[in-house]
């Protein structure tokens, strides 16, 4: 879903406000700068679902040539796309993304229902066991991010992935270098993974890590 207005408030208040009314009053929020093509400056939303951080929208001060080619001269618009899995996820207490192109019949079942409005709450179901990983490196000296650390595991992984979590920080005493070690959680939800094909795409994550990040591998 993606939405467009000329300011009349503080864009951080304003959605601070609709992530509050969608997900509920309680939720712990932190904002992530981001970079999109047509919005300066612009952010991620992340909320505190289940222990684990997930982004649900992205936002932005509209670049001024797009709101003077409507019409609003002198004023400031902003932008943002919520997507809407991620509202899904919190209204049926979903907690896996990728359930939502499943064509596993226990999910699909869980939502024929008489009624539209008709209350669901997800039925957790047996899953394929997991292979967990662990990857390790020195940060670079500068201009890291842990969303592209993310984002690269996940373009790599691709649906295999279920979850990325950092597990260690340290700071050497002497050199001042930072070392994170995170831990890679391989499922497929359609058969159980080998170590050997877990360890292929775990491979290409870390020399990828190294390439395009310009971390130093602890591997």
């Amino acid at each position: 879903m993606e939405a467009a207005r000329l300011m009349e408030h503080s864009l951080k208040t304003a959605l601070t406000k609709l992530v509050a009314h969608l997900f509920g009053d309680d939720l712990e929020i932190r904002w992530v700068d981001c970079y999109f093509p047509f919005t300066h400056p612009s952010f991620e939303m992340e909320i505190n679902f289940r222990g684990e951080w997930m982004e649900v929208l992205g936002c932005g001060v509209m670049e001024q040539q797009l709101v003077n080619s409507a019409g609003a001269e002198n004023k400031i618009g902003w932008a943002f796309g919520l997507g809407l899995e991620r509202l899904a996820m919190i209204l049926y207490s979903i907690p896996d993304i990728r359930l939502f192109w499943s064509k596993d019949e226990r999910f699909l079942k869980q939502f024929h229902v008489p009624h539209i409005n008709q209350r669901i709450q997800f039925q957790p179901f047996s899953k394929y066991p997991p292979v967990i990983n662990d990857i390790s490196f020195w940060l670079p000296s500068e201009k890291y991010s842990e969303n592209d650390f993310y984002d690269l595991v996940r373009t790599i992984g691709g649906d295999v992935v279920e979850k990325v979590h950092l597990i260690d920080e340290y700071t050497h005493p002497k050199t001042k270098r930072t070392s994170h070690c995170y831990e890679i959680t391989y499922r497929h939800l359609e058969k159980t993974l080998t170590q050997k094909e877990v360890n292929c795409i775990h491979k290409s994550i870390e020399e990828s890590v190294v390439q395009k990040l310009g971390v130093e591998g602890r591997f």
